[in-house]
């Protein structure tokens, strides 16, 4: 049943990846804590994390 549910899984992620652009179209620009514009670069693959808290 596992081995099920991770081929079916890995089946998703690359029909998904394969529907994706190849570059962006246009820059990406996020605030980050500081109230400070953060723009990811295009022509490189980029990792970013989302942390957010509810205080």
């Amino acid at each position: 049943m596992k081995a099920r549910i991770l081929l079916l899984m890995l089946i998703t992620i690359l029909v998904v990846s394969a529907c994706g652009q190849e570059m962006m179209q246009g820059s990406m620009t996020l605030r980050n804590q500081n109230n400070e514009e953060v723009t990811f670069p295009q022509k490189k693959p980029v990792l970013f994390f989302f942390i957010t808290t509810y205080t």
